[in-house]
């Protein structure tokens, strides 16, 4: 039976003839039709809906040849119909040549909200739920309709993931992890970012996670502070950079009113770092913490300087391989949170190399963050930005998740469903990148294990607001 209709974009001739090939000669395709433009515009997600005339619809993202192994479409629709699902995608190989490499993805759940979510470049739906998501898109967007398609359906079921090997593309984006970690952010993607809050916030409207901009105000006199601020440094390791960014930390002003210091938390590093932290113990302001042998990775780390009774009214982040940009980034800190009244701050950086050469995409602000819908948009992106700082008594009910990735980004979606998270739109801090940089080059398994964790962490989050939206309603 000839069951899917597939929908193909269009770059060249060249390109497309070979799958146009592959795809009529798969048993169930019924007609292949090429998708002039951008695939991500509402105007083409709605002529395909007018030519989805089989109960299955294929979608395929790029414009590099596709093929599939054997009965690969016959296992996906069966898993369709077995799950019930509204849509399925599958694992697959990037083909180079006469080399294939296996490209694992991730499953999709509540929290999965991230734009760039990566399905793979087959999307196969259910064709009555895809009409049932097109009749409900209200608004024309030139960059993210795709991405409102996908968050329609999945209101309507589920989106299954099929691990298994299914089908052959062509991965043209080569570059190393960290290279691609900061698009989201780049500016030139602006008017993009702009359209997909938009569909991410609705969505959130639809399904009940959706948040006013109503906060909770902070007492910024709680608690008894010997400090009003300190820097924290968690570091295992950086044996190379923990004396820059100490130094960077000493060497702050801060107007004579206030006192602050600097804990540094040192995870059992084995490579000369102490020695490095021991010889500046010469400084009142710095604090020194060994931790012991059990697990505590940088959220632990976090957590022993939190609840330092030496720490100040508010901890202020630095990576140890990263540094101030200048001697006056504490005191902004210090002068945010008390003129925007937040819980926690969230400043500006530059990526740099270690000769402070910017490097692409040069300076993140996080502008797409705004003061009344940054707690739902932060839904949707992979980071919130930096340096952080944080209001302690605040955090201290709180406490960073035990782990060493994402755990600032759970804190900063904790925190924004409550309370205002304020801005630093000025340079503050300098984000040096180097290959030892945790980021720098994941694997595939890596990136998805990162991945599943961030949605994982949203997803938590989302059903907490969920939750907190319905009792509010009672």
């Amino acid at each position: 039976m000839k069951s899917i209709n597939c929908f193909v974009p269009f770059q060249s001739e060249e390109q497309v003839a070979l799958t146009v090939k592959n795809l009529k000669e798969q048993d169930l395709v019924n007609e292949v039709f090429l998708i002039d433009g951008d695939l991500r515009s509402t105007r083409n997600i709605r002529y395909i809906a007018e030519h989805a005339t089989t109960p299955y619809t294929l979608i395929y993202t790029k414009y590099t040849t596709l093929s599939f192994v054997l009965f690969a479409l016959e296992r996906m629709t069966a898993l369709m119909e077995d799950s019930a699902a509204m849509m399925v995608y599958a694992d697959h190989f990037n083909k180079s040549g006469e080399v294939s490499t296996p490209a694992p993805v991730i499953d999709y759940q509540l929290g999965s909200l991230r734009d760039d979510f990566d399905f793979g470049s087959v999307l196969l739906y259910r064709t009555d739920a895809l009409l049932d998501a097109v009749g409900r898109m209200d608004v024309d967007y030139e960059y993210a309709g795709l991405y409102d398609l996908r968050l329609k359906v999945s209101q309507l079921g589920a989106l299954e993931h099929i691990n298994e090997y299914l089908y052959y593309d062509v991965e043209l984006d080569t570059r190393k992890s960290g290279e691609k970690l900061f698009d989201y952010v780049d500016p030139k993607n602006r008017g993009v970012q702009i359209e997909m809050e938009k569909a991410c916030t609705q969505h959130l409207k639809d399904i009940g996670g959706y948040l006013e901009p109503t906060f909770k105000d902070v007492d910024m006199q709680a608690g008894d502070f010997e400090y009003e601020a300190s820097v924290v440094i968690p570091c295992k390791n950086r044996v190379r950079t923990i004396g820059d960014a100490i130094h960077s930390a000493l060497a702050q002003k801060v107007d004579p009113k206030y006192k602050y210091n600097v804990i540094v938390v040192d995870d059992n590093s084995t490579d000369g770092t102490v020695d490095v932290i021991k010889s500046l113990l010469g400084d009142d302001k710095l604090i020194y913490i060994a931790q012991d042998k059990s697990w505590h990775a940088i959220g632990g780390n976090w957590n022993v300087a939190l609840h330092h009774p030496k720490c100040g009214r508010f901890a202020i982040q630095l990576d140890s391989d990263d540094v101030y940009s200048d001697e006056n980034t504490v005191q902004r800190f210090i002068d945010a949170f008390h003129s925007q009244n937040c819980a926690m701050v969230v400043g500006t950086y530059r990526m740099t190399n270690f000769e402070m050469e910017t490097l692409p995409p040069g300076i993140i602000d996080h502008r797409e963050w705004t003061p009344e819908n940054g707690r739902n948009n932060a839904l949707r992106i992979n980071g919130l930005g930096a340096p952080r700082g944080f209001y302690t008594p605040m955090l201290r009910q709180i406490n960073f998740p035990t782990t060493k990735y994402g755990e600032d980004y759970a804190v900063g979606l904790r925190v924004s469903r409550e309370y205002q998270i304020g801005r630093i739109y000025e340079v503050v801090y300098n984000c040096r990148r180097w290959d030892d940089n945790s980021d720098a080059n994941v694997d595939i398994e890596g990136m998805n294990r990162n991945n599943l964790y961030k949605d994982r962490i949203r997803t938590w989050e989302l059903k907490a607001r969920i939750q907190m939206n319905h009792m509010n309603s009672k």
